[in-house]
């Protein structure tokens, strides 16, 4: 099936009571049968609901309906973006191991991997998501991850997929991919040669700034990387923490399970069902919105581009872009609605965000309200300058995430603000 079917009938099997609506299972935990189908479910001899920390029939129809729009093997729902994130690099690392991350991401991301992990002693190191040999002298024996955004927020560089891949490959080191902005519509991480792909869940897929809410999805025969790979022998020994489970072993996708099985049942950041049923709500209308979300930023970028007081538009959908030969070779049917332009000077560029009338001054992205945002002020603020500048926002970058108002009246709105 194509992703605009995919997106409204992927992963739901209709239940007794055969309701087209994906049903809201808002229940803590599940009746076993008998004592030896308990056993059963918690030895993996048979799959099924035990917890909702751990499952729940809501959001497994989110987790298939995503993972089948990403063309993965599956998937686990979080409890936000930045929990997926996180239990992608703890699920392979570990104190006296590193990872590897593109300057260019969202702020949250640099925070957590430059500050947080450090605390559990697990060492970041950084390479420009617009030269990716960097990763080559990075990597040694404990190399575990290397991460990066498909399309970078808020600088929107698009990343290099075959050369990153190339090099992780050579050393069998998992890559993995933060695709909220790209979305699984518009890029395929997965069919591009990367191992797992995280999102928030929170931004295009909601579509409305409903919910907080991640997932992780990883590819098919991803055992194949890990199975005998030193780089990561917790897969290949006895987990004894679960009656001494090989996870290299099972006929299962053992990356998402192994989530499920250590991090979901220890640390708990699980998604609420309710808000699992406003994801799959928005699924189903994704494919429509993200072409016209595409249109109306392309628009607008080319507007800005020719407007005076701009002095550098970034987004791949304009030939001037010096990512628009990759965005057309990695991206299908449009590159999403987030772009950013730069003007003069932070004080400028505040002055703009504080004048919109139909954008809203908010830290947030992929909603389909208009939004606008002075990165260096607020997501990126703990940044030094010259991290500011590593990480591509400028004092004077203004980024916008364009929403599914009039293109025109979005174009008004920026006129009157940039005066």
């Amino acid at each position: 099936m194509n992703q605009q079917t995919l997106a409204i009938h992927a992963g739901y099997e209709k239940d007794a009571q055969s309701t087209m609506a994906v049903p809201i299972y808002q229940s803590t935990a599940y009746e076993f049968r008998d004592t030896e189908h308990a056993a059963n479910l918690f030895e993996l001899k048979e799959l099924g609901n035990i917890y909702t920390r751990l499952m729940n029939p809501t959001t497994d129809v989110f987790e298939k309906r995503f993972a089948a729009l990403e063309g993965g093997a599956a998937a686990i729902g979080t409890a936000s973006g930045m929990a997926a994130i996180f239990y992608a690099i703890a699920n392979v690392a570990e104190a006296g191991d590193n990872i590897i991350v593109a300057k260019q991401v969202y702020g949250g991301t640099t925070t957590l991997t430059g500050h947080t992990i450090k605390r559990f002693g697990i060492e970041t190191r950084y390479f420009n998501v617009q030269n990716p040999s960097e990763i080559e002298e990075l990597i040694d024996a404990r190399t575990k991850l290397v991460l990066f955004e498909s399309i970078t927020n808020p600088s929107i560089d698009v990343a290099d997929f075959d050369a990153i891949t190339e090099i992780a490959n050579k050393h069998d080191i998992l890559t993995c991919v933060d695709n909220t902005v790209a979305t699984p519509i518009l890029c395929n991480p997965l069919q591009l040669g990367c191992d797992i792909v995280v999102h928030s869940a929170s931004k295009y897929t909601t579509g409305q700034g409903l919910a907080i809410g991640g997932v992780i999805v990883e590819r098919e025969n991803l055992v194949e990387k890990i199975k005998d790979n030193p780089r990561y022998y917790h897969f290949n020994e006895p987990d004894e923490s679960y009656h001494g489970l090989i996870y290299s072993d099972l006929p299962l996708p053992l990356f998402t399970l192994r989530v499920r099985l250590a991090l979901l049942r220890d640390l708990g950041a699980a998604p609420s069902p309710f808000n699992s049923w406003l994801y799959i709500q928005g699924l189903e209308t994704l494919p429509l919105r993200m072409r016209q979300h595409s249109d109306s930023a392309l628009a607008i970028a080319k507007f800005l581009e020719a407007h005076p007081k701009v002095k550098k538009v970034n987004y791949p959908g304009l030939e001037s872009d010096h990512n628009y030969v990759m965005g057309q070779n990695y991206f299908k049917g449009g590159h999403s609605g987030l772009l950013s332009f730069e003007v003069e000077d932070k004080a400028t560029a505040q002055k703009i965000a504080d004048s919109t009338k139909i954008f809203s001054l908010v830290v947030n992205i992929g909603d389909s309200k208009s939004i606008i945002t002075h990165p260096a002020s607020t997501t990126h603020q703990q940044l030094s300058a010259q991290e500011l500048i590593e990480a591509g926002v400028p004092g004077g970058l203004v980024r916008l995430s364009i929403g599914l108002e009039d293109t025109q009246d979005l174009i008004d709105d920026l006129t009157a603000a940039l005066g």
